[in-house]
Order: structure tokens, then sequence, then C-alpha cells
């Protein structure tokens, strides 16, 4: 299966499943790159990890911007013997692409901003509270650096509204029209259009399932996670169209292996 068709301009939204299909796996580099750009470390992971692993095995070169360092994620106290939660998180991202096969990770050095509410909000370096074009500039800088075909990111929501989500999802709807823009000079690379922008996100099917099922265990999907910041019902009915399913059956095992690289 190749890169999914679609409108150059349009972005569409893609998903993985775990069904099998057969695909054609090679090493040989196939001279076509694609593009990630997230928020945190663990987002490749969890979200595309399998759809990343399988084109890399293919012999796509795969490249992941990560906006941040996640330092506000949760952490051990002894942060496994690093000075820091986000030089902990940036070891866990590393090993993680390197089970994926990513070609390379690069860092933007925004700051995590939490969840809503939290005070890391107001975070002076916090992504959040950086302009649109302060970051789809960098962005698109490294969209005509790599020149992908095809660049994935967040869903309009982020996934479940974190507001790194929207962030990064926002700039990079953003730097996917700048970097083609002859009117931005942008470290004097010359200006470079994507093939195609996708959203990763997934079924609301089966969420919706679970929206009636937790009321019946004696849990609120209005206030889901450790954190109960999560409202699984409004997610589930933020719906998008599905415009590609990708079939990771054959590197679920990697998908399962470096998100097993996010312990913390």
């Amino acid at each position: 299966m190749g890169h999914p068709s679609g409108n150059r301009r349009g972005a569409k939204t893609m998903k993985e499943n775990s069904r099998m299909t057969n695909f054609p796996s090679s090493s040989k580099p196939s001279g076509r790159r694609l593009l990630a750009v997230f928020a945190h470390p663990d987002d490749e992971s969890f979200g595309p990890g399998g759809t990343l692993a399988l084109y890399a095995r293919r012999g796509d070169e795969v490249h992941l911007i990560c906006a941040t360092r996640g330092e506000v994620g949760e952490a051990p106290p002894d942060l496994n013997g690093f000075a820091s939660v986000g030089e902990m998180r940036e070891d866990e991202l590393r090993r993680a692409a390197s089970v994926l096969g990513l070609k390379a990770v690069r860092f933007l050095g925004y700051r995590d901003s939490g969840m809503p509410g939290s005070p890391d909000n107001h975070h002076p370096q916090a992504l959040t509270a950086a302009s649109l074009n302060e970051v789809a500039q960098p962005v698109a800088g490294y969209i005509r650096e790599i020149r992908p075909q095809v660049v994935i990111t967040f869903d309009p929501i982020g996934g479940y509204r974190h507001p790194d989500h929207i962030a990064i999802h926002r700039a990079t709807v953003e730097a996917f029209r700048m970097a083609g823009d002859p009117s931005w000079d942008i470290n004097s690379l010359p200006p470079y259009s994507p093939q195609k922008l996708y959203y990763s996100t997934f079924s609301r099917r089966f969420l919706r399932g679970i929206v009636r099922l937790l009321p019946l265990l004696g849990q609120d999907p209005h206030r889901f996670g450790k954190n109960k910041d999560i409202d699984l019902a409004s997610l589930a009915e933020s719906d998008f169209p599905i415009h590609a399913t990708i079939s990771i059956r054959e590197v679920m095992r990697l998908k399962e292996q470096a998100s097993a690289c996010h312990a913390s």
C-alpha cells in the first residue's frame, strides 16, 4: 500500500488498525520521505507509531519533529537518574525512535504547557504561549529542508484536547502552507510544497461504546483518566471523516516496544 491519494492542499485524516494486510517490506531506500509533527515524547508511539514503523520498514525516510520535551509529564522521584523530567523523556523518545526506525528527531525547544487550567499554561516558554507564526516558521523550515511528500500531525482537537496538541496541529497546518510560499524567506531555503497533509485520528465508534459502558462500571465518562481531566463523552461526539486506514498488524510488536520505552 503506497501513500494514500488525496488533494494536495486538502488535509486528510488517517487511522491505524491491526487487521491483516500484506505489504511488501524492504530496507532499501524508497526515495519517499514522511514528516511527523507532534507535541510531546510518546505522542509518536502511542498515536501513529505503527504507521511510522511501517513506512520506515518499507524504506521510506521517516522524520519526527517534537515541539517540547514533555517537561510536566509524570515521572518517578529519582527521574531514573536524569537531571530533569525533560532529559528523561527525551531519552525515552530517542530510544522509541530507534525502535520505530525513524531517520531523525528534531526538537523545537518549547516547554510542555500542561493540561487546560494548569499553571504551566502560563510559563513564558510554554508552547501555547508562542504565536502561531513563531511555531510554524521552524516547522516550515524543516519541511523545506527535509522535503517530505507527506506530513502527519494531530487532528484539529489534538486527540483529546490537550492544549499543546491543538497548538502544534495549528502550527503544522500553517507551516504546510508557509513552506510553499515564496514570500517567506526561511533560512534561504527554496519553497517546497508537500503533496499531502494527514491528521492522525481514530474511529469514534469504539469510543462511543466505552462512553456507554463506563457509567455501568461506576465511572463518569466526562471525567476520565488519572487526573479526571478528559471528557470522553465530548470526544466521542467530535468525529472526523477517515480518508485512509493503515493496517499495522505486521509492525504491532514495534509499536508496543516503542510505547514501552515511555515508561514514565
